[in-house]
């Protein structure tokens, strides 16, 4: 292509504020994109419905009254395991009693193996993450019904 051609691209691109373009043809293909100094990230886009559905799981576990449960929650950033080894049993399972010096789970981190404990005491009533997923620091892991 001619630079020419290339420059005239770049002045309609300007003057009818053009963000992105792409011609092809015989003599081969262009791409002109214009950078606005923005970090543009794509993020999946979430359907109404899905939204929706969330809200109704939301207030069905406050009205089974879970709103008294404790988390567990994840002291630091990285992946979740359940068991201390692939195919070994897990820390503990729904319905298990644990103590607050009791080893949940690990999660790694920089290639360190991290023991949770569970911080209280009570039973496990429920399991919020998959075995092997990312987790976030903060993220809630598991939920316990505290003993009284």
């Amino acid at each position: 292509m001619r630079w020419r051609l290339i420059r005239s691209l770049i002045k309609l691109m300007e003057e009818h504020q053009i963000q992105e373009v792409e011609i092809r043809g015989i003599f081969g293909r262009v791409k002109l994109s214009k950078y606005t100094g923005l970090a543009h990230q794509m993020l999946p886009a979430i359907p109404p419905e899905a939204k929706k559905e969330e809200k109704k799981e939301e207030a069905e576990e406050k009205e089974k009254g879970e709103d008294h449960y404790i988390a567990i929650k994840a002291p630091l950033v990285g992946t979740f395991y359940r068991a201390p080894a692939p195919g070994a049993p897990p820390f503990v399972d729904v319905g298990d009693e644990v103590t607050s010096k009791t080893i949940v789970c690990i999660i790694e981190a920089m290639k360190v193996m991290n023991e949770i404990e569970a911080g209280v005491s009570g039973k496990i009533v429920k399991v919020l993450v998959e075995n092997a997923q990312p987790v976030e620091y903060g993220q809630e892991l598991f939920l316990v019904e505290p003993t009284k």
